[in-house]
């Protein structure tokens, strides 16, 4: 056998190797990113999805947001207009969490219904919008911002 053959064979050979490798992990850790409905139609055709883990987009339902004394946990219900959800999250609450936020939870759904989050992001409810004129980034002030003055001179007068 020929030398560039050996080497043609043996670069197949690792190359296939590493590309088995690489799809198994890829299985092993992928996670899919869902609607409620979707994850409501994913469940009825397939019941092993319970357990699996997942990422879910939806809006947190006004009026449903249940703080634990502790502030580290929360029960809510989400929704995408279609299908709702409990959730239950243990954990850091963002800031920006309210009632009515849209919201990026990951865990999973469990045999009793309800979604078991282990990670919990909420989107900002408010526009950002430029700062207005004349504010000062250095003193986080409304006030414009005065050249310094020579040295020797009088400051000048508000």
């Amino acid at each position: 056998m020929h030398p560039r053959t050996k080497f043609i064979i043996g670069g197949v050979v690792v190359l296939g190797t590493a590309g088995f490798l690489m799809a198994g992990s890829i299985q092993d850790t992928a996670v899919y990113f869902l609607t409620p409905q979707e994850l409501e139609a994913k469940v009825l055709e397939d019941p092993s999805m319970r357990g699996t883990g997942v990422k879910v987009g939806a809006r947190v339902v006004a009026g449903t947001v249940v703080r634990d004394s502790s502030g580290k946990a929360v029960t809510f219900q989400m929704t995408d207009g279609h299908a709702t959800y409990q959730v239950e999250y243990r954990g850091l609450i963002p800031d920006t969490f309210s009632d009515s936020v849209d919201v990026v939870v990951e865990g999973r759904l469990g045999e009793d219904g309800v979604f078991r989050a282990t990670t919990l992001l909420a989107k900002c409810a408010s526009r950002y919008e430029a700062a207005p004129e004349g504010y000062s980034k250095e003193t986080r002030e409304g006030y414009r911002t005065v050249a310094p003055a020579a040295a020797g001179a009088e400051p000048p007068t508000p």
